[in-house]
């Protein structure tokens, strides 16, 4: 059953440790949130295993 999971990824940006909320329906996505702290665009790409399990990317948007 899909839900929304809450995950922790560090900003390329600041270093910070910021929360982020993943849908898990889907099993790869990719979207840009903004940094919590310093405001800048993270890309956060997702992916979503057989057995589940999320894994977070997050990137700058240069990379």
């Amino acid at each position: 059953m899909p839900a929304i999971v809450e995950k922790s990824v560090s900003c390329p940006y600041c270093g910070e440790s910021i929360n982020v909320l993943i849908d898990d329906s889907l099993s790869e996505q990719s979207y840009v949130e903004d940094c919590q702290v310093c405001c800048r665009p993270i890309v956060l790409d997702v992916s979503v295993d057989v057995d589940g399990d999320i894994a977070v990317q997050a990137r700058s948007e240069n990379e």
